[in-house]
């Protein structure tokens, strides 16, 4: 038996994208199941927990009594220079902090549990929030539009977000123990520019001054996003993947 990964309700506008995504994964791995479940109907059987060989009494998903986020376990899948597969494995209230995913495509399945996800992509009005303002503002800031901001819960539809639209910076939170499969297209690569970079993000209002042109009844729909360091209590460590196999 071997891994089954879906692409399911994608919209008409970015089909090519998502065939060409598919059309890699298979080359790459021979695997004709990632074929699975393309134009999918919203009853059809999606993919789940067992299929990956995971239950939600695995260690992964206990929740240890410590300050700040527990830490989250990732199990690699395969990699190779044009996508790579992997699972986190989150227990309740862990947090994925916002970070971006720079000229990539990613698919997300949520394979059990509930998960809390809020995206972003930056806006034309995007700027630096610098010069003479009242108050003074911090360097680095742009002005970001929220594309998601809700609670998603297993089993649910395959999420997809692409360089420049459907929430490229995001940041997932724990409802209950989780997990989520990713698919990147093309993977992190530090040398070829796609590094991880996170965020702060803060409400509009915090620098009023900066864009004026954002309705009044509109803006609790954009954020102004830092820079940041990788926080401090966001830990995640490997284990071995022992579902199915990828070929």
């Amino acid at each position: 038996m071997h891994i089954v990964i879906w692409f399911l309700q994608f919209t008409h506008i970015h089909a090519a994208s998502v065939c060409n995504h598919i059309e890699i994964c298979y080359w790459e791995t021979q695997d004709k199941s990632l074929y699975k479940a393309i134009g999918a109907k919203s009853g059809d059987k999606l993919m789940g927990p067992a299929d990956v060989g995971l239950t939600s009494d695995m260690p992964y998903f206990r929740r240890i009594d410590s300050e700040g986020s527990p830490p989250i376990t990732y199990l690699h899948l395969y990699e190779s220079e044009k996508f790579s597969i992997g699972i986190f494995c989150l227990p309740p209230s862990a947090v994925i902090p916002l970070h971006n995913h720079p000229g990539m495509t990613v698919f997300s399945k949520l394979l059990f549990g509930s998960m809390h996800i809020k995206s972003y992509d930056w806006t034309e009005l995007s700027g630096n929030a610098n010069g003479n303002l009242d108050p003074p503002q911090p360097t680095g800031v742009r002005l970001a539009e929220v594309k998601v901001d809700c609670v998603f819960n297993a089993p649910c539809n395959t999420s997809i977000l692409y360089p420049a639209d459907g929430g490229n910076m995001h940041c997932f939170t724990a409802m209950t123990s989780c997990a989520v499969l990713d698919v990147l297209g093309p993977p992190y690569s530090n040398a070829e520019g796609r590094h991880c970079t996170y965020y702060q993000d803060f409400p509009y209002k915090s620098f009023p001054g900066e864009v004026r042109s954002v309705a009044e009844n509109e803006r609790e729909g954009y954020v102004w996003l830092e820079e940041r360091e990788k926080p401090d209590d966001f830990n995640v460590v490997g284990a071995m993947y022992r579902g199915p196999k990828v070929r």
